[in-house]
Parts: C-alpha cells; structure tokens; sequence
C-alpha cells in the first residue's frame, strides 16, 4: 500500500506529508488493519541494557516527538519504539519549512528544532496508550535554556519521564539547538553525566526500578573526541550510546534540489559515517556499552552493516520515510538469519 500513496505523499510538502501519514497510520490501527504489516516479522530477541527487546530493530526519535502515535506504530512491528525528543517546556520549533526530502539521494535535511508539545503532555499520553512495549523517551534541553543550565533542563524532564520509560535517551547532539553540541566537550558532558547518573541513581531508589540511560551522540565527531566520549562513558557507567544523530556534511547531496539546506542530514548519504562511527566506538567500549545504531538504513543489508560494526540494536526513520513499513520486517528477518 505504501508504494502506492509514496507519489502522492511526495507531492506534498514534507512536514504536512508526515503528519497525514501518521493520520492515516492512526486511522489504518483503529480499524485493526495496521496489525498486518506485522505478519512475518519473526521473533529475534537481543538482550541489551540489561532489557530483552523483541527483535533489534527500533524506531528512531523524532518522528513521534509527543508519543502521540506510539500504540499505531508499534503495529508495524518494531522491538522497541523511542519518542521524543522532548523538552521540559513546549516550544515550537524552527520557523517552516524545516523538513526537506532530497529524494535524489534518498535523504531527508532537517532543522525542526526540538518542537515538541513539552514534557507534561508527553506523559499524559504515554499513561494513556494501550501500548506496554519498550518504551525510550528521548529528552533534550529547551531552546532558550543558557547551555550553562542546560543540565537542569535534562534533569527536569528525566524526573518525569522516568517513571514510565524502559530507557532514557539523552540527545546532546542536534545541529539544531543551539550550541547543543558543545555538550559533547570534555568538560561539559563530565558534568552532564555526573549529574544525569547520579539522578538516575536516586530515582532507582526511589521508584524501585533501574531505567537505563542512553547518550545519542554527532556524527561529525573526529577519531580522537570519539575516543574521549568513550571513555567518558565507561568512567560514568552509562548504559548504552546511540550512534548517531543526523550529520552537518553534505557529502552525497551537493548541487541537489535543497541540499544545501541547513539542517541535519539524515538517510542514505549518512549511512557510512554512522557505521564508521560504530566502529570506533566499539573499538573502545567493546561489550561493555551497548551500541544502538542509526543513520541511514534504508534496506536489510544496511542494518546488518550496523550489526558487523558494533551496533547491538539499530534504528529507523529516513529508510521508512523512502521504502515504508515493510524495510522492519526486512530489517527484522535478515538479523535473525543472520
């Protein structure tokens, strides 16, 4: 059906085009027809972060950023689902247009800019889903928030969502907030992870439950500031790192329609610095920090490529936008071959 509607939601402006088919997802699932997209999706259980997931592969954050969507999209057969990323306070985002499909090179250029309908309302529907799947809830800081309190801001959200995620995933590495990344830096993301650790242990405490704590990483880092966030992993006992968020390169779109938007690069062009970037993570944290990875996984033998560098999980969310539901299943099937 999706290569069917895929020309006419083309057709359309990109951001109104995701927001119909998230419609038409919801309205396909109230029906009971969107459970069939699961039919073949193999059981393949992978242990990670101290949590059984179904199978390894999991949406990605950013395409249901208030979890308004969570129970229609877990029809599709995902082992895990991650929303968000969410901000303490709601915020609109970027002025549009801010989503950009550069179906040349099957990719997608975003500057949306955390919009997000705020942590509160994020919970509320969270509690009212019927979905009781894995569950990360992706957090970042609000936009006008001084980088210097933005460990607060993450504090703030962690608390809340806390009670009702099986992991937390910290996004420091947006090209879209400003001066986000600089919580990459030695300094910066020392403090952050101390703070954020040891809040996850009081709330361990406190609600009678460990919820991993997940960092989402850039993938424009150098060798060595790869190496240095490794380690600082490992001295935090952070419990897994996602690799990676969209990238600021435009290697593979240059002197595309809209490819010199600015924004985050994600899809296909993003495929190999993602996996190059499992690699040496993975060099460096070898089992001891699971890796979930991301960036540019548009068919099977791609996520298989994030597996053989490192990855214990992978993610999805440009691949869907360009071969729709069934690269899951594809996803799903080729990792329990292999």
């Amino acid at each position: 059906m999706y290569r069917l509607l895929r020309p006419l939601l083309f057709r359309v402006e990109a951001e109104r085009a995701h927001r119909w088919t998230l419609g038409l997802l919801d309205a396909a699932h109230a029906l009971g027809l969107a459970r069939l997209a699961q039919h073949g999706v193999p059981p393949a259980p992978v242990h990670a972060m101290g949590i059984t997931f179904p199978n390894a592969v999991g949406l990605a954050a950013g395409l249901d950023k208030s979890a308004e969507h969570v129970a229609a999209l877990a029809t599709l057969g995902f082992g895990h689902i991650e929303v968000g990323t969410v901000t303490p306070r709601p915020q609109p985002g970027n002025p549009r247009p801010r989503l950009f499909r550069v179906p040349q090179a099957r990719a997608l250029i975003n500057r949306m800019g955390f919009n997000n309908l705020g942590i509160d309302r994020l919970i509320d529907n969270v509690s009212r889903t019927r979905y009781r799947g894995i569950l990360g809830i992706n957090i970042g800081k609000n936009f006008d928030t001084p980088i210097e309190r933005a460990a607060a801001d993450y504090l703030a959200a962690m608390r809340k969502a806390y009670p009702l995620a099986t992991y937390l995933a910290v996004n420091i590495s947006s090209p879209n907030t400003r001066d986000l990344r600089r919580l990459q830096d030695d300094e910066e993301l020392d403090r952050l992870l101390a703070a954020l650790k040891t809040e996850q242990q009081s709330l361990s405490r406190a609600h009678g439950r460990y919820v991993p704590l997940a960092v989402k990483i850039a993938p424009d880092l150098t060798e060595e500031r790869l190496h240095a966030v490794a380690q600082c992993l490992l001295r935090h006992g952070v419990d897994g790192v996602i690799a990676t968020n969209t990238t600021i390169a435009r290697t593979g779109v240059e002197g595309l329609p809209h490819g010199d938007e600015s924004g985050g690069l994600s899809g296909a062009p993003l495929r190999e610095r993602s996996s190059a970037v499992i690699r040496t993570l993975y060099a460096v944290l070898g089992e001891r920090v699971p890796i979930i990875g991301v960036g540019g996984i548009m068919r099977a033998e791609d996520a298989k490529e994030k597996i053989a560098a490192g990855a214990k999980l992978v993610q999805l969310y440009s691949g869907l936008i360009y071969a729709g539901p069934r690269l899951v299943r594809e996803c799903v099937s080729a990792l329990a071959r292999a």
